[in-house]
């Protein structure tokens, strides 16, 4: 009976909200026709970032959407991008809406990437940036970079051993996600999940599984989170994320209990923590420490993992490119020793060939959304306090007006003269931008072009005859190729004289 009578109160109050959005004399961006209390819910049909391409070439750069009780503001240019993501604007712009999400999985909000700015997000973000991603911990991280590439390196000549050195057909997405997995966990807690036997451990499948289930969650725009009355009805997509959410809890509480049971991985992130959670145990509690493992360890797997797919399938769909690639090694490091990461500076061709891909298949296809603390403006539109604010990130990438040819892979077009890093601050934003750009930014780019150029000074690659190399990207927050990559490798000679 209780729900009888409050349903209708609840949606009278939503009519009159979105009544009075209408009425109140905000110069909004333009909106396409809407539904009253829905909004515009019902349009939303994936992949969403090339629906709000779609709007965008109809309603321009900048539009407005109603979400329920919720507005939504989608930028599609760089140059608002700069105006966003600058100045005072950057301030305003820098909480996260807090949605369903991130509260049943992201320990309430308060995790480094879905944290309100404040000391809280200032500490957590200072935490991240020297305990792990500083260039001094990167460094001081190296031997596990190169341990796990050589790892694999072995993983992947052993599948090519049975042949007789000839092409092996193998499924790349598992050795990406592998090596991610095991370097980002060894840098956070010390801990290794693979060894020399390749043999896969129950609690990295579940780990795997997990952040394939976040990112699933966190990516989807779920109707309760603007409809708060579809709760009286029954959720699956809460009780979804809740499960996900206690799972990763018990799973990083293991972690966090075996760490503090065996003080020989001193050098990590976790040990780290342990030794402020001594000094600072009411701030520094398992709760903020877990936020912060879940926070590295799923964004540098997933991420990861799914932009060293992407480089790799352009680079087998594109010969020329790759014999380009594999040349500029050749030419530059030789074939009797191995690429390290002091060597990227001599080989740009690399450099963009992982630009491009950035570019073209960002993992983060819309950024992760950010919420005005105050009434702003950009573009010359009123932007009000409380409005979720998303930027395109893949139509941004695909903009002609910035790029020659948007569609095609083409690596070279970062090889023209004066056009340093700077000239693609805000036509570029794989990571992000402004004050919550990605932290894990030096890291990704390190791993991403260390592998993708041992793999190719290491192994010829081929498309397996008869199959094409499908380009399609899936849903959700990190956009992963919907048919994994497959290809055909072989050992060139320089795997006789490492292995």
């Amino acid at each position: 009976m209780f729900y009888f009578i409050l349903l209708p109160l609840l949606l009278i109050l939503l009519a009159c909200k979105f009544l009075y959005s209408r009425t109140h004399p905000y110069n909004l961006p333009p909106s396409p026709p809407s539904f009253p209390i829905a909004g515009h819910l019902h349009l939303l049909k994936p992949p969403i970032h090339k629906l709000f391409h779609k709007f965008s070439q109809k309603y321009g750069p900048i539009f407005s959407l109603r979400f329920g009780s919720r507005r939504i503001v989608v930028i599609n240019s760089s140059s608002l991008v700069q105006e966003s993501f600058t100045g005072q604007n950057d301030v305003v712009l820098t909480n996260r809406p807090l949605s369903i999400a991130a509260k049943l999985i992201n320990y309430n909000g308060t995790t480094v990437g879905t944290s309100p700015y404040g000391d809280h997000w200032r500490n957590l973000r200072r935490i991240c940036t020297t305990q792990v991603l500083s260039n001094h911990r990167l460094n001081n991280f190296l031997h596990v970079r190169t341990e796990e590439i050589h790892q694999m390196l072995t993983r992947l000549s052993r599948d090519t051993h049975a042949n007789n050195g000839g092409f092996t057909p193998v499924n790349l997405q598992p050795v990406f996600s592998d090596l991610t997995f095991n370097n980002i966990v060894r840098m956070v807690t010390g801990k290794i999940y693979y060894g020399d036997d390749i043999k896969e451990t129950e609690e990295a499948l579940l780990f795997k599984k997990l952040v394939s289930d976040i990112a699933a969650s966190t990516g989807a725009n779920h109707p309760g989170d603007y409809l708060p009355v579809l709760k009286l009805f029954g959720n699956k997509y809460e009780k979804k994320c809740r499960d996900t959410g206690k799972a990763m809890d018990a799973f990083l509480q293991r972690l966090l209990d075996e760490s503090k049971r065996d003080s020989s991985e001193g050098d990590s992130m976790v040990s780290h923590l342990l030794s402020m959670q001594q000094q600072q145990p009411e701030y520094y509690s398992d709760v903020t420490i877990k936020g912060l493992m879940m926070g590295l360890m799923a964004a540098g797997t997933e991420s990861t993992a799914v932009m060293l797919e992407w480089a790799m399938a352009n680079l087998v769909k594109y010969p020329k490119v790759l014999e380009k690639a594999r040349l500029e090694i050749d030419d530059k490091i030789g074939r009797d020793r191995l690429i390290d990461e002091s060597d990227i500076v001599v080989l740009p061709f690399l450099q963009n060939v992982v630009s491009e891909t950035f570019r073209l298949f960002p993992v983060a296809p819309l950024l992760i959304p950010r919420a005005t603390a105050e009434d702003i403006k950009i573009g010359g539109y009123d932007v009000p306090r409380d409005t979720i604010v998303v930027v395109n990130a893949w139509a941004i990438h695909r903009d002609p007006e910035i790029w020659d040819d948007p569609e095609s892979f083409e690596p070279d077009r970062f090889s023209k003269i004066g056009y340093g890093r700077e000239h693609y601050a805000h036509k570029l934003v794989p990571f992000g931008a402004g004050r919550r750009i990605c932290p894990g930014v030096g890291l990704g780019e390190r791993i991403v072009t260390l592998v993708l150029g041992t793999l190719v000074q290491c192994f010829d690659w081929k498309k397996v005859e008869g199959e094409e190399i499908d380009m399609s990207g899936g849903n959700g927050l990190t956009m992963r190729k919907v048919q994994p990559l497959r290809a055909l490798c072989r050992p060139r000679p320089i795997m006789s004289k490492l292995l």
